[in-house]
């Protein structure tokens, strides 16, 4: 398989941990401010992949081999993804390539 991106050496990957307060925060919520925060690193964000802690679901959902981490974690590392978003400790987190 061949990386489709690779983050160069001035770009380092960056972790963001929000805590959002709002009671009716669900997934659509969430994406929204995933994608409001990535807008405010850089002018072309791309969610790579996600993972919906509530309930279990995650994108890509596909398993290839076995592996420690979760496959849509490898599918984000493996195209660049140099952003990471986690909102309320894992209840969503979203793989960011900034471009």
């Amino acid at each position: 398989m061949a990386q489709i991106f690779a983050v160069a050496e001035n770009q380092s990957k960056e972790f963001l941990s929000l805590t959002i307060t709002d009671t009716d925060l669900d997934f659509v919520k969430a994406k929204n401010i995933a994608k409001k925060t990535a807008f405010e690193k850089c002018d072309h964000p791309m969610i790579l992949s996600w993972k919906n802690g509530k309930t279990g679901e995650s994108y890509p959902d596909y398993e290839c081999g076995i592996n420690k981490k979760p496959f849509w974690i490898r599918y984000a590392e493996g195209r660049g993804a140099n952003l990471t978003i986690d909102i309320n400790q894992g209840d969503y987190v979203f793989m960011v390539l900034k471009i």
